[in-house]
């Protein structure tokens, strides 16, 4: 059985009909009719878009950029590096004499048998003297005692040659590889100093490679450019201790790094006086650092693109109120044949929308069409972030809301009566 309807649910039906006589569909067709009778109009409109779009993509995507070189040069330097050094306390010995608390071996080894996640490790012994160079002539050289395992916690470059092994370091062989610099400078070239022989107090060394670093330091770390690397067991010839002020550990995965820094400083420390100072040294300080001046550039870039955007929003908004100016006659006729004020300025509201949308949506496929054709074309590795592109669009659609709601209030206003007079 049908229920006839109640006077009530009629009342209310034909409330909400004059409340909504249009669609959001037919709102839409008004929009698009509008964009191809002007079409000129807002295409020059929609450019400011095109460009603040394109830019917002761009500069998140240079920030990216900027953030993955940074990360990548550091980690030049030794991927997931921790470096142990000593930094004070002394031990009293006979006749109240001081001697500098340093690292051993044993330590290393300690540590290597606690700490699962380390993939490499190398003691450092540091000596210095001056080399024969022939014709009467020496020069002044570091010479720094290490593992072979050294090349790898340091992430050394092999120009010509070979690193010394495992078997040079028991063999207790007199091998070296020399920095490039050092390898010019006295041979010529780096492939002419293999198989050559530098002196040190009077024990000649066979030159097996040279080596440089991943990313020129500028002698701002351990290693400068008068530098041999020997193995361990042969420097310690030269300093007649088993000493070491310098430990190196590499970690399978930079998570690990910063909690076995803390671990291995506890371990060291628990093996020594209390009172003697060791730190350990990481890049994840120097990493976080970059990221936030990187982070601090790209906001600051974004910044700037929005600005690019409020110029495109006060274009449109001037576009649209010649818009409004242009159909008056039109909203008049609308008005007249029912069109309510909510209806008239959502009608305008839509159109700057579909304009700051459009543009946003054209800028934001041309930002990331240009790192995606890097990447394409080239071996370089642009990264891209889809987050700017969602921020490009949401970005745009406010736009043309603020932008759009001045035109679209002023014609929702109009009076119908005057409108319809206007010539």
């Amino acid at each position: 059985m049908v229920t006839a309807p109640t006077t009530r649910d009629t009342f209310d039906s034909t409330l909400r009909s004059a409340r909504s006589t249009v669609s959001f569909r037919e709102t839409l067709n008004l929009a698009l009719d509008s964009f191809r009778a002007s079409k000129t109009r807002f295409l020059l409109t929609m450019l400011g878009m095109v460009i603040g779009s394109a830019a917002i993509v761009l500069v998140a995507t240079v920030g990216l950029t900027g953030q993955q070189y940074a990360h990548d040069t550091i980690a030049g330097l030794g991927p997931n590096k921790v470096e142990m050094q000593y930094s004070g306390g002394e031990v009293m010995g006979p006749d109240n004499v001081s001697t500098p608390d340093y690292m051993t071996r044993d330590d290393m080894k300690a540590v290597d048998d606690q700490i699962p996640g380390i993939v490499a490790s190398s003691p450092m012994l540091e000596y210095h003297d001056r080399i024969a160079i022939g014709n009467g002539t020496s020069k002044d050289v570091m010479l720094l005692g290490v593992s072979a395992q050294y090349k790898q916690v340091r992430n050394l470059k092999v120009l010509s040659g070979r690193f010394f092994d495992d078997e040079d370091a028991e063999t207790h062989a007199h091998v070296a590889v020399v920095v490039y610099n050092m390898a010019r400078e006295l041979f010529g070239s780096d492939s002419a100093a293999i198989g050559r022989t530098v002196s040190l107090r009077g024990i000649p060394f066979t030159v097996i490679g040279v080596f440089k670093e991943s990313i020129d330091t500028f002698g701002n770390s351990e290693i400068s450019e008068h530098t041999m690397l020997v193995p361990y067991e042969v420097a310690r010839y030269f300093t007649g201790s088993d000493t070491i002020k310098e430990i190196f550990f590499s970690m399978s995965t930079p998570s690990e790094v910063e909690p076995a820094a803390a671990r291995i400083t506890q371990i060291i420390h628990d093996r020594h006086r209390n009172t003697s100072v060791y730190k350990a040294q990481t890049l994840t300080d120097i990493l976080h650092t970059l990221d936030k001046v990187t982070r601090m550039l790209t906001i600051v870039m974004l910044l700037a693109s929005l600005i690019t955007l409020i110029v495109a929003g006060v274009g449109i908004m001037n576009s649209m109120l010649a818009n409004v100016q242009s159909r008056i006659k039109e909203i008049g006729i609308r008005k007249a044949l029912g069109a309510t004020s909510r209806e008239i300025r959502l009608q305008f509201l839509t159109e700057s929308v579909f304009l700051s949308l459009s543009g946003g949506l054209i800028g934001t496929v041309i930002g990331l069409a240009l790192p995606l054709s890097v990447g394409f074309f080239t071996d370089f590795s642009v990264p891209v972030n889809l987050w700017s592109a969602v921020i490009a669009l949401l970005t745009s659609v406010i736009v043309g809301v603020i932008f759009g709601t001045l035109p679209a209030n002023r014609a929702a206003r109009l009076d119908p009566v005057t409108t319809l007079k206007y010539e």
